[in-house]
């Protein structure tokens, strides 16, 4: 591992700091309801279709929605991306028209990431050429729980290698980690390593996406930038459905990283539901949109 890795390991915020930090986002986000903060959010979402039942008829309807969403709600911005899997790519390279959404893919095994290293970077370029934007893969979490640090971080950077100049969101599995500590160290590998996102969740675990666990990952990201100027987006996935789920993941990364982060260059949330829960309470009316 790197020295700067050494070096930053040792901040992990402390209980007593977590708790202070979720006291004052509860006390914003009880406060907001503002429709433009609400537009904000849905500006944010990775718009996700990730079930074994997905087919190329679902996967068009989608990204048809997408397309049609500004001609029916033309005051309201649209979703920041489309998430489907790899073999989906092409569908969505063909179909979408909207030039601000971009198409994200989940690659390297996901959701276990327990296959072949030479897949996984094998399905991260077959998904670049096949006109992804942006790459989610799970760290290795079976290496990380068994002290391969080395390992892990060796894996990110041979798949940033692979993906080039698209972003590389990494997955640290949160729900799977024994405590903080480990979701911090996760986190620092990741981003040591390329990452350009670090991401909570695959979805896929009875534990996913919690406030404390942002908390201690945008600590993470905060303690890296600054270190070395880097900027690192977060993104909340797994069981964010209602719009104060998301209000509250929005005012941890506004209170720890500050408006910087607040738009879709480094900030996302992984969701299938949200959409329209955020869009009712922007309209004022139930419409199951997406």
């Amino acid at each position: 591992m790197t020295k700067l890795y050494q070096k930053l390991i040792k901040l992990c915020p402390s209980e007593n700091e977590i708790r202070k930090g979720l006291r004052r986002v509860s006390d914003l986000t009880s406060e907001a309801r503002d429709k433009h903060l609400l537009m904000n959010i849905l500006n944010v979402i990775d718009l996700t279709s990730l079930n074994t039942s997905d087919n190329r008829s679902r996967i068009i309807h989608l990204t048809g929605k997408v397309n049609s969403f500004s001609g029916r709600f033309s005051n309201i911005p649209n979703v920041a991306a489309i998430c489907v899997y790899p073999n989906f790519v092409p569908v969505v390279k063909e179909k979408l028209t909207v030039k601000n959404v971009k198409i994200a893919t989940v690659a390297a095994g996901f959701p276990a990431s327990q296959t072949f290293r030479s897949v996984k970077l094998a399905e991260c370029k077959m998904a670049v050429e096949a006109g992804a934007d942006e790459i989610d893969v799970v760290m290795p979490v079976g290496s990380f729980l068994g002290n391969d640090f080395a390992r892990v971080a060796d894996e990110i950077r041979e798949i940033k290698e692979a993906v080039g100049d698209r972003i590389l969101k990494v997955i640290v599995e949160s729900g799977l980690l024994a405590d903080y500590e480990q979701i911090f160290k996760a986190s620092m590998i990741a981003m040591d390593a390329g990452a350009d996102f670090i991401k909570t969740s695959t979805g896929k675990t009875s534990i996913s996406a919690t406030p404390e666990v942002a908390l201690v990952m945008c600590r993470a990201i905060l303690d890296f930038y600054s270190e070395t100027g880097i900027k690192v987006g977060f993104k909340a996935a797994g069981g964010i459905t209602t719009t104060d789920d998301a209000l509250t993941y929005y005012y941890i990364v506004s209170t720890c990283l500050g408006k910087e982060w607040l738009s879709n260059k480094l900030f996302r949330i992984g969701a299938s539901r949200l959409a329209n829960n955020v869009l009712a309470d922007i309209s004022g009316t139930r419409n199951d949109y997406f």
